[in-house]
């Protein structure tokens, strides 16, 4: 059996929904949908840029705790409210992602929260 381990990013929703912003699966990291918060001020900024920021950089950490970085990232799917915002969300992800490239799915749908313009899930490979 695969080793499994629960990593949290201190978020009250994780609680709250009953989930984990990720879990560390064998060699495979999965990596919840993850919204714009600055979890250490919960704040939503109204920028779809700087959520996506703070959607990456939660990511991020998640990752570094399960052993691995954003270049692991092997699946990647990207939620976004607005498709007029789509090229703001592709200019940080080509910031983030642009020598990674992972495999990857955008779509246009509404979120849980009015103030949540995108919303980010990946799947990452430990080496």
């Amino acid at each position: 059996m695969s080793e499994r381990t629960l990593i949290s990013s201190g978020s009250p929703f994780e609680k709250t929904a009953g989930y984990s912003r990720a879990v560390v699966d064998g060699d495979f990291v999965h990596v919840a949908g993850t919204t714009g918060y600055d979890y250490s001020t919960m704040q939503m900024p109204e920028d779809v840029g700087a959520q996506v920021v703070n959607a990456l950089e939660t990511i991020k950490s998640a990752l570094g705790e399960a052993g691995c970085s954003l270049k692991d990232v092997v699946r990647a799917r990207y939620y976004v409210t607005d498709r007029n915002n789509v090229e703001a969300v592709f200019a940080v992800l080509g910031e983030y992602f642009g020598e990674i490239r992972p495999a990857a799915t955008m779509v246009i749908c509404a979120l849980i929260k009015e103030e949540m313009k995108v919303e980010i899930e990946v799947m990452a490979r430990r080496s």
